[in-house]
C-alpha cells in the first residue's frame, strides 16, 4: 500500500512515517505540507491512499482533496486531523473523502482504516459518526449567512458588515437573526464561538 502523508508539521509526519514503516504492507512514498505540494506530490507519485490533514498553511485539506479528485476521481483520501468540528467532517465527506480520523487514534486503528480505504470502503469510526449525527440537528447556514458570521467573529457591527457587503443594515440584521436561530444561540459572541468550534468558520 503506497501512502502519501500530508501535514504541515514535519515532526508529526516523521512520527507517522515511523509507525507506518513498521507495517510490512505500508510504504510512505511521499510527504507534503501544503495544499499545492500535496497536489503535486499526488500526481507525481499516484499513491494508493493519501493521509490528509484539514488545516494547511495555504488552504485546507478539503481544498487539496477537491482539486485532486477533479483529475483523479478514484483517488482515495483519508482525512487524519485534530479537527473534530462537525462542519469540517461534513465538508470533507461531502466533497469525496474516503474516511475521517482524529489524530488521537491508536496506530492499529490507523492501519485498519488505511486497509479499508485501500479496499475501496469508507471508514468512519463511531466518534466521527457521532459528530456527523450532531450536525444533523442544526439547520445549515446559507453562503451569505456564513460570510456574515465570519465578519461577526472579527468583531464587526451590523453597520460595518452592511457597508462592507454593500447591503442595508436591515438585511444584515435579518441575516444575524437567522444565524442565531439556526445555531440555537442568543448572542453574537456565542454564535461566533460555536461556529469556530464546529468548523463553520476558521478561528
Amino acid at each position: 500500500m503506497r501512502i502519501l502523508l500530508v501535514d504541515d508539521h514535519e515532526i508529526f509526519r516523521e512520527g507517522l512515517r515511523a509507525v507506518l514503516d513498521l507495517k510490512p504492507n505500508c510504504e510512505v512514498v511521499a510527504e507534503a505540507g501544503t495544499v499545492q505540494s500535496a497536489i503535486k506530490a499526488y500526481f507525481t507519485h499516484r499513491p494508493d491512499v493519501t493521509l490528509m490533514d484539514v488545516r494547511l498553511p495555504d488552504g485546507t485539506g478539503v481544498d487539496a482533496l477537491e482539486k485532486i479528485l477533479v483529475d483523479a476521481p478514484s483517488a482515495r483520501i483519508l482525512m487524519l486531523t485534530t479537527s473534530d468540528g462537525d462542519e469540517d467532517i461534513h465538508r470533507a465527506m461531502s466533497r469525496g473523502a474516503s474516511g475521517y480520523l482524529f489524530k488521537s487514534i491508536p496506530g492499529s486503528q490507523l492501519v485498519e482504516a488505511l486497509v479499508a480505504v485501500h479496499e475501496g470502503r469508507c471508514y468512519l469510526p463511531p466518534a466521527v459518526r457521532e459528530r456527523l449525527s450532531e450536525r444533523a440537528a442544526f439547520e445549515e447556514l446559507t453562503r451569505k449567512e456564513t460570510e456574515v458570521l465570519g465578519l461577526i467573529a472579527k468583531g464587526l457591527t451590523n453597520k460595518d458588515i452592511a457597508r462592507l457587503l454593500g447591503s442595508s443594515e436591515f438585511t444584515i440584521k435579518a441575516h444575524v437573526r437567522n444565524i442565531l436561530g439556526k445555531l440555537g444561540v442568543e448572542a453574537r459572541t456565542e454564535a461566533a464561538m460555536l461556529a469556530v468550534q464546529r468548523g463553520i468558520i476558521s478561528a
